[in-house]
């Protein structure tokens, strides 16, 4: 009687189960292959065919956007609404992968603002590269010569060197994260209204990412305006980080056209290609030296050895007509042997050899049985022996 309420819950349990997967799956078709798609949806479509940066099909494992959970759980999401989600997913994760690239080299130039000056002209001079070891080594003779100044100089220039990197990639890095976090904040202001109502929100939501990329740009710009002078990296500030403008759109109307609402999503691809840009030349000049970079003297030093040893053994070998090798080899086995016949194999003969000698004189009667015993165990041990010849 009571294994058939089991038996029933279990069914439900599957009903339920395949029942949950079978709405699950209907919806994820449905976002692909919608049976009546709006205007909407086919201007969004449009996008990933006109813009030059596609949106991501396949998100990285980053931070979620601040949406409603329950809205999800209650509601099915809308084709629409999940357009939308992506194009905010690509922002926030172009974001956070920059903020990395920016965060790896600014640790790196961190740990060398901490070290000691003579650390600093060490990486001055050995970790650069040839080039700047060469100009670094002449630059360092000379001055000894003139003033006898030389290592304080090269240590100055090291930390301006360094302090140069650090200064401009915190600045990018805290324009970047309050751009971000205006960003999830905005987002998490308007997330309701976003999962109700994507296709109403969507004006709004492009006029405030319009103005957090005018604030972004204001913020680079700020510093551009204040450093230029200052840095020496050649060609640094060539040109300033300039966005496209959101174009005038009156916001009492509760519904854009299509050639407004298809210009309004490529602005935002536009200007996350133009920060794309503008962040990737920036750190590459203020970027940390590659490893390759770093320990060229040990590289050069590893493959300078490698050769003369490779020329070595060629000029020893039977390719160059010598047979200098084979003798070296047949001279090493043979001393081998003769080591272990002299040295381990002819003593270990000799004691058993002696043993039984001992053995064979002593009368048996005198001998007692544990002296006996010991001997045998003796002897029978030494018969194994391994005899290498």
């Amino acid at each position: 009687m009571n294994a058939m309420p089991d038996g029933n819950e279990s069914t439900r349990d599957v009903k339920t189960l395949i029942s949950f997967y079978s709405n699950y799956l209907w919806n994820q078709l449905s976002t692909l292959f919608p049976s009546s798609p709006s205007n909407f949806l086919e201007k969004i479509s449009n996008l990933s065919r006109q813009t030059a940066l596609p949106i991501s099909t396949k998100r990285r494992a980053g931070l979620p956007l601040p949406l409603p959970a329950n809205l999800f759980n209650s509601t099915p999401i809308k084709p629409e609404a999940s357009r939308v989600y992506e194009v905010l997913n690509d922002i926030m994760d172009r974001s956070i992968l920059n903020l990395h690239k920016i965060q790896n080299n600014l640790q790196f130039w961190q740990s060398r603002a901490e070290g000691s000056n003579a650390r600093k002209a060490y990486f001055m001079i050995f970790e650069r590269g040839p080039r700047a070891f060469v100009n670094g080594t002449v630059q360092l003779m000379r001055e000894s010569v003139t003033n006898g100044l030389a290592m304080h100089h090269l240590s100055q220039s090291a930390s301006a060197y360094i302090s140069e990197r650090i200064a401009v990639l915190s600045a990018l890095k805290c324009s970047l994260a309050i751009f971000l976090a205006e960003f999830y904040v905005e987002i998490d202001k308007c997330g309701e209204e976003l999962v109700q109502d994507p296709k109403k929100s969507f004006s709004s939501l492009m006029v405030i990412l319009s103005g957090l990329f005018s604030k972004l740009e204001a913020s680079i710009g700020h510093f551009h305006a204040q450093h230029q002078s200052n840095l020496s990296v050649h060609g640094t500030y060539s040109f300033p980080l300039q966005f496209e403008k959101l174009p005038e759109i009156n916001q009492e109307e509760s519904q854009w056209t299509d050639r407004e609402i298809i210009d309004a999503i490529n602005l935002v691809y536009k200007n996350l290609q133009e920060l794309d840009f503008f962040l990737a030349l920036m750190v590459a000049k203020h970027k940390k030296p590659r490893k390759v970079t770093r320990y060229w003297i040990r590289y050069t030093c590893g493959v300078v050895g490698l050769s003369v040893c490779s020329f070595w053994l060629l000029q020893h070998s039977r390719l160059m007509g010598s047979s200098d090798i084979d003798n070296w080899i047949r001279e090493a086995r043979e001393s081998t042997v003769s080591f272990f016949n002299d040295h381990v194999e002819q003593p270990l003969l000799s004691i058993r050899d002696e043993l039984l000698d001992t053995f064979k004189k002593r009368q048996k009667g005198v001998m007692d049985m544990e002296e006996v015993h010991l001997t045998s165990n003796s002897l029978h041990m030494l018969n194994f022996l391994p005899i290498v010849y």
